[in-house]
């Protein structure tokens, strides 16, 4: 359940009393974790995984009624605006224009009050925090263009430029700084609640950062490119059966020769950084580590690229010498060579299975059939990039469908989507993992994202008062019969 899809009355989810319930629900259904999508704010195209930071968090997800509670706000600043007219989708644009004149009235009055909680995030923060903001303001001086369209002083951080626009810019540099301070405060006390209910986090690292990002920004030499900041290639997957000109991300590629120089001190900020958010961390796109598609920078499609090596496995024993055998999961979807299958197998992390991949053929066994599964993987029905069930079971091919009506005793009476769900929950995975479209039996319309796709996407919300109670008792009737309870949390005898 992404926190953007929670409801509230203000246009998208926050981390307030919405995620709270949410988290009521979990834990009275039987669930041991809440997976989210990233939680960096979002750029151009809204994306979760296209962000300006690696590192900071979603303004959009700062609770206004919490910030109202300690004094921050008055009801009347932002109860009575124009959030969008359809509580079942989010509207970035309006949140955009709505959003931050209301929290410039927050961090004002907070940075008024010279809180010392908040020198010491600034100072504890420092390392990631400064150039952040610093980013953000000059975007907001520039009129939001990507930074390599900036005057050169700025574009290649001139040190007598920034100085100059250090002290211009100064009052919008310590709004940026205020707005991450009271995300994190609010993030770290809900996750407080969340795990105080036996649920852990799981969050989603994206392999690669925008172009057009604080990260890029603030550490050029650690990606390719060229003199004016401009990738020399970038991102994406190469043509397959689904898609003919493959998949053209666009990120700038990083430069693994130069990363592994200072044994990829940046990398091991950003992981670590991550488990301070999360108890669990899925890294999204695990095969590029192996090795990773090559676009020349400026192609329309993904045609012309190549692969190129990644740095296998001694990057994954660099992090785990430096920070510790860390709770991760890879994300091997895709058409995964000998190489990347060895990759995971060396790392010791679990990989995961798709049920919606599993019907394309009955001439071949499929790895994505319950009965192939090993213990240690994660199940989903489907990931955000997926279809819901019922959509999935509307839109794939004839088939599929009845493979999969016949392999998983599919009842329409019943429900495709309970069906489904429940063959995971069946299987011998370690974790099993749903949309929460999926429990409420949505159509395509609840999708989240349809990838290379541009529109439409990120925008799905729940209705308030889906996540009930009778939902949660069938949901935790279905745990009691799969032997998936969690275990009660530890106590210390007294």
């Amino acid at each position: 359940m992404p926190v953007s899809s929670l409801p509230s009355p203000y246009g998208i989810g926050t981390l307030g009393a919405q995620a709270r319930k949410f988290a009521d629900f979990l834990a009275a259904g039987g669930q041991s974790c809440w997976q989210v999508l990233p939680l960096g704010p979002t750029s151009y195209g809204d994306s979760p995984y296209q962000s300006f930071s690696s590192f900071a968090g979603n303004p959009y997800f700062i609770d206004l009624d919490l910030l109202a509670e300690e004094g921050l706000l008055e009801p009347g600043e932002y109860q009575d605006l124009n959030w969008g007219g359809d509580p079942e989708r989010v509207d970035y644009g309006l949140m955009y224009v709505t959003r931050y004149p209301v929290l410039r009235k927050a961090c004002g009055r907070l940075l008024a009050q010279e809180r010392p909680d908040f020198a010491v995030f600034c100072q504890e923060q420092g390392e990631w925090l400064e150039d952040y903001a610093f980013f953000m303001a000059l975007k907001g001086k520039y009129g939001g263009i990507p930074w390599h369209q900036w005057p050169e002083g700025m574009r290649l951080r001139r040190k007598e430029a920034m100085d100059r626009a250090g002290k211009e810019l100064a009052e919008d540099i310590a709004f940026w700084k205020a707005v991450q301070y009271l995300f994190f405060r609010q993030w770290q006390e809900l996750k407080g609640y969340i795990n105080q209910k036996g649920i852990s986090v799981l969050g989603d690292l994206p392999i690669y950062v925008a172009l057009d990002s604080a990260d890029v920004w603030a550490n050029r030499p650690l990606f390719q490119l060229d003199e004016d900041g401009l990738p020399t290639e970038v991102a994406g997957c190469p043509p397959d059966a689904f898609t003919a000109d493959g998949q053209l991300w666009g990120n700038p590629l990083f430069d693994w020769e130069r990363m592994k120089e200072d044994g990829y001190a940046w990398w091991l900020q950003r992981i670590s950084f991550q488990f301070q958010l999360y108890d669990t961390l899925r890294i999204d796109h695990f095969r590029g580590f192996d090795s990773y598609y090559a676009i020349p920078y400026g192609d329309k499609t993904a045609r012309n690229g190549r692969w190129k090596p990644g740095p296998g496995i001694a990057f994954f024993k660099t992090v785990n010498k430096a920070l510790g055998k860390k709770d991760i999961i890879a994300e091997d979807l895709g058409f995964l060579t000998p190489s990347v299958h060895k990759l995971l197998k060396d790392s010791g992390y679990p990989g995961m299975r798709v049920l919606e991949f599993a019907f394309g053929s009955r001439d071949v066994e499929s790895d994505y059939l319950p009965h192939r599964y090993p213990a240690h993987c994660v199940v989903y029905a489907g990931t955000h990039d997926n279809d819901t069930i019922q959509g999935w079971m509307a839109s794939a091919s004839k088939k599929e469908v009845s493979y999969a009506k016949a392999y998983l005793r599919l009842s329409k009476r019943e429900g495709y989507h309970w069906g489904m769900m429940r063959s995971a929950w069946a299987s011998p995975a370690d974790l099993a993992i749903m949309q929460f479209q999926d429990l409420l039996g949505l159509g395509g319309q609840a999708r989240m994202n349809t990838p290379s796709t541009l529109g439409n996407n990120w925008q799905w919300r729940a209705l308030p008062g889906t996540y009930d109670e009778k939902l949660s008792k069938h949901l935790r009737r279905e745990m009691e019969v799969y032997q998936r309870l969690p275990h009660p949390p530890k106590t210390k005898r007294k």
